[in-house]
């Protein structure tokens, strides 16, 4: 497992964060019939009892909405993660399917609200993860997308350089179906109150269709 810690200028910023991370071994594959069920089934659910306007209002979202404003980043112009995948499936757009791993972690950030971060846990730098606040200039290069401007947003480092941000993850530690050990973390900008519950979710999806026994769960 790795040492997790947050920095004295992101602690100051967001007093109410709290984070939890799970690390387990996984069989990844292309796609599972069962995830995807579940992917459309909440799919349905959103679609038909929620307005666009309620999306930036659920509890998480509007949490990391707000640690946004408090380190000078827009969060409309740069969007949480799962505020971005509800939006689009609120405009009709279809999930993308990318692997299992992936999949799985982006139905528990529909389903929570939580911005969570997937990493092949074989590709960080070092056992040390800090977050703390992208800098001026600072690269990232974002799964899909390119070059993020991350200054004003939180982002973990490991020994290189930032890997992780509720807006996108960086390339370097991305999942893929090579990956074999994952690590999982779940931002909670409005303190603990069902990070427990979004972790053990991650868990039973890892154990239904990751082939893996949950691994171990690590509150920081």
């Amino acid at each position: 497992m790795f040492t997790i810690t947050v920095s004295p200028e992101l602690k100051e910023a967001c007093p109410a964060f709290a984070g939890v991370a799970v690390y387990a071994a996984v069989s990844n594959i292309p796609y599972s019939e069962g995830l995807w069920a579940e992917i459309n089934a909440f799919t349905h659910q959103l679609t038909s009892t929620t307005q666009m306007d309620d999306i930036k209002l659920q509890p998480a979202i509007a949490a990391t909405r707000e640690a946004y404003k408090r380190l000078g980043k827009d969060p409309g112009r740069y969007r949480p993660s799962a505020e971005a995948l509800r939006r689009r499936l609120m405009r009709g757009i279809p999930l993308y399917q990318i692997d299992t791993l992936v999949d799985l972690i982006n139905l528990v950030s529909l389903r929570t609200g939580y911005s969570i971060g997937g990493f092949d846990a074989d590709l960080i730098s070092g056992n040390r993860l800090e977050l703390g606040a992208g800098r001026a200039g600072e690269p990232f290069e974002a799964i899909g997308r390119g070059t993020l401007n991350i200054e004003g947003l939180p982002v973990y480092r490991d020994a290189i350089g930032g890997i992780g941000t509720p807006t996108s993850d960086h390339e370097r530690t991305k999942m893929s179906l090579g990956t074999v050990h994952i690590l999982a973390i779940v931002n909670g900008y409005s303190g603990t109150e069902g990070l427990r519950e979004a972790a053990g979710m991650i868990q039973a999806l890892l154990r239904q269709y990751a082939g893996s026994d949950g691994g171990e769960m690590c509150f920081f």
